[in-house]
């Protein structure tokens, strides 16, 4: 009779476990980090942007990632593409949550709040923050704010789309959050907001540009694909005051100094014009 391959009740367990700890802790040590009382922004500082890489070991490529954001989008290094074509954006109204995370207000998507898909990949949108003044700056000009719209592969690969503010009329989208915004300033550090519609977040032009960078925050993980919208939307002073105070940060502003491009691709799409008398193919 053949004998029956016994494997310990103990040790299967054990390797079950291990492995549910090591998928666990995978996004932790690539994503933007929850708690961002570790490191600032306060030039000089010893937890400042120019020592961020110093705090832990994986926050390492901070100091020494050859792909870092973000980056000044400098028009005489820009490609003009069109092959690139138009933002694939699918998104739905999905629970939310307000959030402190110390140097930025973020809102996070608990449910699905669908995706955007870059080259054929499904990116799931997780969150949204806000860093003021702007993080990237286009031919060395910063602007009052940057959104981040923050996504995430099947296979842990990041993709950002960035919004860059100008002072002038309010935002839509923050003044729906305003509210909350201010009670998460006076007493919370986390609110529990309810559906939330991504779509009302609007980017307001089909130009933008592409770049392969990094977070902008510690573990600095690169090979995040950046979409930069290239219309400057508007948002009022008092909303980006707002944004600082209920931080309670002592920091003026929580955007990280512009990175070396280091001879990176800077592609900005454009759509394809053609002749009145000519229309464009449908996937146009």
């Amino acid at each position: 009779m053949m004998k029956q391959l016994r494997i310990p009740i103990f040790s299967s367990i054990t390797g079950f476990l291990l492995l549910l700890l090591i998928l666990n802790l995978r996004p932790t040590t690539s994503q933007e980090v929850e708690d961002e009382k570790e490191f600032d922004y306060l030039e000089g500082s010893s937890k400042g942007p120019e020592h961020w890489g110093e705090i832990h070991e994986e926050w390492k490529a901070c100091n020494n990632g050859k792909m870092q954001s973000p980056i000044d989008l400098l028009h005489q290094r820009v490609e003009v593409v069109s092959e690139l074509g138009k933002l694939k954006r699918d998104y739905r109204t999905a629970n939310s949550t307000l959030k402190n995370r110390g140097h930025d207000i973020m809102l996070e998507w608990e449910g699905d709040a669908g995706s955007i898909d870059i080259n054929g990949t499904d990116y799931k949108l997780r969150q949204c923050h806000w860093h003021s003044p702007s993080e990237h700056t286009i031919n060395g000009k910063r602007f009052a704010a940057e959104l981040h719209m923050f996504h995430e592969s099947s296979n842990l690969g990041f993709a950002v789309i960035g919004v860059l503010y100008k002072i002038g009329r309010p935002d839509p989208f923050l003044s729906e959050l305003e509210e909350e915004i201010n009670v998460l300033a006076d007493t919370e550090n986390e609110i529990t907001i309810g559906m939330v519609n991504p779509k009302h977040i609007k980017l307001g032009g089909r130009k933008y540009y592409r770049y392969v960078g990094s977070l902008t925050t510690p573990p600095c993980t690169e090979g995040v694909k950046w979409t930069i919208i290239k219309r400057v939307r508007t948002v009022s002073a008092e909303q980006v005051k707002l944004l600082r105070r209920a931080v309670h940060d002592s920091a003026e502003s929580n955007a990280r100094p512009l990175q070396p491009l280091n001879d990176r691709l800077i592609e900005l799409y454009e759509p394809k014009t053609y002749p009145e008398n000519q229309k464009s193919p449908k996937h146009e």
